[in-house]
């Protein structure tokens, strides 16, 4: 149980163990006033292994008597979390009489409110099974581009070598691979029907669909159309939403709680980077920045204003100059990215803006989404430089633009309702707090992601003789050298944060590999 008392009592049941989504709305949770209630990790599964359904169920029974609202990830409660959702065997029976503890919940307290969330499955495009079937390491590119051409097929007519691709990709995909990958994603996107149906009967008070590593054509949007044309025929689109995210709805769904709440309508000011940012389509997203960050702000209970100096906080986005493949990854360096990097896109003049800001005192949120899976930095190096970071109130760079979006927008929404005069004293502790969050995106997005993940990827895992998916015996030697790669990162990017730079210790590697990280900040 976290934050203080309050006759509000939240439960979360988050996607899965991972700190994206269980700490992270805890650590905002603990910003507030509010008392957010979690089921201990030891219910919650790990990785593939599935959570044990009795056992939430039992929880969210005894838990749900006395709380007011229900934020609840049905990826966890009915397969068992988000990895769990891409590789069960429960039929759609099943599935369904997981659903109804939402009916029985309603039963035991009529007053609850429950706010839901269920992703649409993805479609990497690539081969891998880490987190996926077995034969995603043979066939997940092929399944994705399968997709993709049939999706585009039925929308559109496809070329000649557009048919020959698809002719020849049904050929190479077995049929127990199609029969085993097409009944899942049936069986899940039953459960969003399902979802919608509880939503218009009530049981439901608002539902998000985020669509997981999308694109334009595929099953995801095949899937996305049906379920858009549902909820318009059922007359839900007002409590129904569907846009591009996965991890960081959470963190939404705990901000739009936060905002009905406290009755707070925040105003947010969007300021570009880029000319062509608002208009771009992110990597592994369908559609326009813009409208991408219309879906988060919504959903989290945030207006778009129309002038900065009305509003209350201002979104800083660092957007990507170009969209989908040319859009750049961390990892790649700066000499490497597509050239609009170098003339479609303003560093300096961003900067001057958030200057500018700054002085006005306006609380200032930046979404560093110009480059996927971590931190722009050349942008966070010229902040640095400056001492321009101790200007922001909310930062974010992780993963997807979605993931980024969701979480800075969320930490806005909360902060900037204490920020104001008449609210500090309902919420003690709450700007150190809020500090200690923004300092670990920073430590976490722009550190490890950035810097010193791709550091251990090229110049340690090969002397460790060891892969970023299979770390061995040498796991707890890795960690020992990501947190002195990250130490020495915030000796040399954070020294002039306000009260000195953070330390890092305990680092933990969650999934055993070293896409995500884990770690205790000490000294501010």
């Amino acid at each position: 149980m976290n934050g203080t008392f309050s006759i509000e009592k939240i439960i979360y049941l988050p996607l899965d163990e991972r700190p994206c989504n269980y700490n992270y709305p805890v650590q905002l949770a603990s910003m507030t006033d509010l008392t957010l209630t979690v089921p201990p990790r030891s219910l919650l599964g790990v990785k593939k292994e599935p959570a044990e359904y009795e056992a939430l169920k039992q929880w969210l029974e005894k838990e749900a008597s006395d709380a007011t609202r229900l934020i609840i990830s049905l990826d966890l409660l009915v397969y068992g979390g988000i990895v769990p959702s891409r590789l069960h065997h429960l039929t759609d029976k099943e599935c369904a009489s997981r659903l109804e503890l939402l009916k029985h919940l309603k039963i035991i307290n009529p007053s609850l409110k429950i706010y839901a969330n269920n992703l649409i499955m993805r479609v990497p495009s690539y081969d891998s099974d880490d987190e996926e079937p077995s034969y995603y390491a043979q066939y997940g590119q092929k399944l994705y581009e399968y997709g993709w051409m049939l999706d585009k097929g039925e929308r559109e007519n496809l070329s000649k070598s557009e048919v020959k691709i698809l002719t020849e990709l049904t050929m190479k995909i077995p049929s127990t691979v199609l029969v085993d990958f097409t009944g899942r994603r049936a069986t899940n996107a039953y459960v969003n029907r399902m979802a919608i149906r509880y939503a218009e009967e009530g049981v439901i008070d608002k539902l998000v669909i985020p669509l997981d590593d999308n694109a334009k054509y595929g099953f995801s949007a095949k899937e996305q159309r049906e379920l858009l044309f549902l909820v318009d025929k059922s007359n839900l689109t007002d409590c129904v939403m569907i846009y591009p995210g996965a991890d960081e709805i959470g963190c939404t769904l705990l901000a739009g709680v936060f905002c009905e709440i406290k009755n707070y309508f925040p105003e947010a000011y969007v300021r570009y980077s880029s000319t062509q940012g608002p208009y771009v389509i992110p990597k592994y997203e369908d559609r326009s920045l813009n409208e991408s960050i219309k879906s988060h702000m919504t959903a989290a209970g945030v207006f778009m204003a129309d002038s900065s100096m009305e509003s209350d906080f201002v979104l800083m986005v660092n957007a990507p100059p170009v969209g989908q493949s040319e859009a750049a990854e961390s990892s790649q360096t700066y000499q490497e990215r597509n050239r609009s990097y170098y003339s479609e896109s303003h560093l300096n003049e961003f900067r001057q803006a958030l200057r500018a800001y700054y002085k006005k005192g306006v609380f200032i949120a930046l979404a560093d989404v110009a480059v996927s899976n971590g931190a722009d930095h050349v942008l966070m190096k010229l902040l640095s430089k400056g001492n321009d970071l101790n200007s922001l109130d909310a930062y974010a760079a992780w993963n997807t633009s979605g993931n980024t979006l969701g979480t800075v927008i969320a930490h806005a929404v909360i902060a900037s309702y204490y920020s104001k005069e008449t609210s500090k004293e309902t919420a003690p502790g709450w700007k150190d707090r809020s500090k200690s969050f923004m300092l670990r995106r920073l430590v976490e997005d722009w550190g490890y992601q950035t810097v010193v993940r791709n550091e251990v990827i090229s110049d340690v895992l090969p002397e460790l003789g060891v892969t970023t998916m299979d770390l061995g015996s040498r796991e707890d030697e890795l960690r020992e050298v990501i947190k002195d790669g990250l130490n020495e990162f915030c000796g040399t990017y954070l020294m002039d944060m306000t009260g000195g730079s953070p330390q890092v210790a305990d680092v933990m590697l969650p999934w055993h590999r070293t896409f995500e990280v884990d770690f205790t900040l000490v000294g501010n």
